[in-house]
């Protein structure tokens, strides 16, 4: 059974390059660390969340060593290449969701586009073959909780930084 309406194809494709590797995210922090002087540094923030999130969805893509959609189910054909790595969970979704949330923490008043944008990228991956919607899900919540850990650990390290005394 098809799941798609072909005029959406190709916003679902962008959707979902947009999405590799967290370059509309990094994009997006430097957007808004550079407009404002408080939050100098979002963009590693941001990065940081990347590069873990990257990691956990990788090391438990090994795990679970669930094969893609079109593997065994060959139509609808994916709209984007097949990605050599497993399904489980989506590294996208994870990514998506972890920064999302680093942002949102961050700026409050931007969580709904934010979260939008980050649903967006989840769904387009199902959209274009590549993931199970469970993979999608199972990301977000990685990517979340990614995210809350990563904000617990920078508050437990500003209060351990000893107080500097002024003189």
């Amino acid at each position: 059974m098809d799941h798609r309406l072909g005029v959406l194809d190709p916003f679902f494709a962008a959707l979902s390059y947009a999405g590799s590797f967290g370059f509309v995210w990094l994009g997006i922090a430097l957007g808004i660390s550079g407009f404002s002087w408080r939050r100098p540094w979002l963009w590693t923030r941001v990065g940081v969340a990347i590069l873990v999130a990257e990691s956990a969805s990788g090391a438990m893509k090994n795990w679970a060593d669930r094969d893609r959609p079109p593997l065994s189910n060959p139509e609808p054909e994916p709209l984007v290449d097949l990605p050599a790595t497993y399904s489980f969970p989506s590294g996208h979704a994870t990514v998506s969701f972890a920064c999302a949330t680093v942002l949102a923490f961050a700026v409050p008043r931007l969580r709904v586009p934010l979260y939008a944008l980050a649903g967006l990228i989840a769904i387009s991956r199902v959209y274009v073959g590549v993931h199970y919607p469970f993979d999608v899900l199972a990301g977000a919540a990685l990517g979340v909780g990614i995210a809350i850990a990563l904000r617990m650990l920078a508050v437990a390290l500003r209060r351990s930084e000893p107080r500097m005394r002024r003189g």
